[in-house]
């Protein structure tokens, strides 16, 4: 098959090199396509703007964008429209893809107070990145709805993986606090949520509409901040007075994984333990 991704950094590359491990034609949209590998026929595009002509004969397309910075406005750039300007070329093409999936976010629950969210729970975010998901993943409904297209919303957790070292550089420095109130937090190795993307737009089955991206445990901070220190050989982290400024932080939530896992989906890092592990020995590459 050919497949679009459309969005082609870190994780689009990575899913990408498994659409063609696969056998699959990869063809990758980004602002900079010199830095795509080999197996992926980098073209320039600004997801922004009007894009360029797409291969006619696509099957699979993946919406992975990522916003440059942390404003609505870059949000809307990015991901509405973004998005938008993905379905007008391939209509303008007539081009009627067997499958879209667009990598969106957990953010676009409300806080639940450490209750169970899962693909049921209502969108009801309180903040502006998960309005704008929101907005994209009603768009590429509606537009694709009365086509052959199947349309996918992937809701990842918080990605971390090779070149994502936050939590394990605020240990090592020090910085890391541990929260005064319990919280947990919802996570997904890149290489998990590459290897999503292609399971699920390549499956026998017909998708669902919406799926969760985690892993299998909703871990509370405290734990993993623990975890890191151990490994790493440093000093527990501080927990936070209550009301401390440093205890601010996300919304509670404990997110679900049951309905990707029962697509028959294996996950190589099922909880942050392994993950984190293999990211401590050095396993893995981001890609430029």
């Amino acid at each position: 098959m050919t497949v679009l991704i459309a969005g082609c950094g870190d994780l689009g590359t990575e899913a990408g090199l498994r659409f063609a491990a696969a056998g699959h034609d990869v063809v990758g949209l980004r602002r900079s396509p010199g830095k795509l590998p080999a197996e992926i026929r980098g073209v320039y595009a600004d997801l922004s703007t009007e894009l360029p002509d797409l291969p006619p004969d696509v099957d699979i397309v993946v919406v992975a964008i990522a916003a440059d910075a942390s404003t609505e406005e870059a949000y809307r750039a990015a991901y509405l429209d973004g998005v938008r300007n993905v379905l007008d070329a391939l209509e303008r093409q007539s081009i009627q893809p067997r499958r879209i999936l667009f990598v969106s976010s957990t953010a676009v629950y409300k806080d639940s107070g450490g209750a169970v969210v899962d693909e049921s729970t209502p969108t009801e975010p309180t903040r502006f990145s998960g309005k704008v998901l929101v907005e994209a993943e009603n768009l590429l409904f509606a537009r694709t709805r009365g086509t052959t297209t199947q349309p996918v919303s992937l809701r990842l957790g918080g990605i971390y993986g090779p070149g994502r070292t936050r939590l394990i550089d605020q240990v090592r420095s020090g910085k890391a606090v541990i929260p005064a109130q319990p919280r947990h937090t919802n996570r997904v190795h890149r290489d998990d949520a590459a290897a999503m993307i292609v399971h699920l737009t390549t499956m026998e089955a017909a998708p669902d509409s919406v799926y969760v991206g985690v892993d299998d445990v909703a871990a509370e901070m405290g734990d993993v901040l623990r975890f890191l220190a151990a490994e790493l050989g440093c000093p527990e982290p501080t927990t936070a007075a209550p009301g401390d400024a440093s205890d601010a932080g996300p919304g509670d939530k404990r997110c679900s994984n049951a309905r990707l896992r029962a697509t028959g989906f294996e996950f190589t890092f099922p909880t942050y333990k392994e993950g984190y592990r293999a990211l401590l020995a050095g396993e893995g590459v981001r890609h430029p």
